[in-house]
């Protein structure tokens, strides 16, 4: 067999940048992170960034680099075009856009477009390297798998291809409601989180009335002193969270959901996906390390390689 090329994998985003070093059979040799969004990178300056961060791992021969995130975006290094659905790891590896052909690459995201014009489409960037790592990690090729975050990933699996997902802007309204709303004026959001009250709020989301009036509730459970402040904040969350879950249809009998993300936010979706009966699992970093190694190895030969 011949030897995997060493494999740098980047995590590019919005408001920070990560990468690793990944041995042979696709282990963490070594990881770096850097408040270094693609915010913070002037325009042309990309390159030289990743160069500073983390050159020294790509003078290893053979070197093959693999970025993925807001850095293949049209605010980024250079804009990658999504891969549209249904699509797998073959076809993420012919979309890939070569920087420095068969060296360094920019990993394109997916766009699903829907079957007519009443349908809006939706796009990630990053999170399809953590589905495919998750599935390679759980052995599955049919999930339904959540990606907590600002904007929530809802994404179907099948015969391991993506072959549709949804965004909710969840994480976006609660820092919008709790910060720049009057309902922020109620909240403690240094408080300690109340697993009682928050799946109070994941409970009420899913009551008759909708979550324009069941928002106005953080206000009046605050005015009448039935909730702290300290509470309202998991009650908040759990509302939203629990209203993201309410549009999903998800059977108690199924195989279990795969949340993807921060510990903090796994934890929260998994206490609201089991209070209402329906089994998960979580995965970290680690999915985005195991995707784009199994990306890497589908892709190899897919640019030429000057060693």
């Amino acid at each position: 067999m011949t030897r995997p090329r060493p494999l740098i994998a980047i995590d590019w985003g919005t408001s920070s940048l990560r990468g690793a070093r990944l041995g042979d059979n696709g282990q963490v040799l070594e990881s770096r992170e850097f408040p270094r969004g693609i915010l913070t990178v002037p325009p042309g300056q990309f390159e030289s960034v990743c160069h500073e961060l983390f050159g020294d791992w790509m003078q290893a021969p053979g070197a093959l680099c693999l970025i993925s995130g807001m850095a293949g975006s049209r605010q980024g290094w250079q804009e990658a075009p999504y891969c549209p659905c249904p699509a797998g790891f073959a076809e993420l590896g012919q979309h890939l856009l070569w920087l420095q052909p068969g060296r360094i690459a920019l990993v394109p995201g997916l766009s699903c477009t829907g079957q007519d014009d009443m349908q809006s489409p939706d796009v990630m960037r990053g999170e399809e390297v953590q589905i495919f790592g998750a599935l390679q990690l759980s052995g599955r090729d049919n999930a339904t798998l959540v990606l907590p975050g600002t904007h929530s990933k809802w994404v179907h699996v099948d015969s391991r291809r993506v072959a549709q997902f949804q965004t909710f802007m969840t994480g976006e309204v609660f820092a919008l409601m709790s910060q720049q709303s009057i309902l922020g004026k109620t909240l403690d959001l240094n408080g300690a989180f109340n697993e009682a009250t928050f799946l109070q709020g994941v409970d009420q989301s899913q009551q008759a009335g909708g979550v324009l009036h069941h928002l106005f509730a953080v206000r009046t459970l605050g005015l009448f002193d039935r909730l702290s402040a300290a509470q309202l904040t998991s009650y908040l969350s759990g509302l939203l969270i629990g209203e993201e879950l309410r549009t999903q249809t998800v059977h108690a009998d199924s195989d279990p959901v795969i949340l993807i993300g921060s510990e903090t936010l796994t934890q929260r979706y998994s206490l609201a996906l089991q209070h209402l009966g329906i089994a998960c699992q979580c995965h970290g970093a680690e999915a985005t390390w195991a995707g784009m190694f199994a990306l890497s190895s589908a892709c190899t030969h897919n640019g030429p390689f000057n060693p």
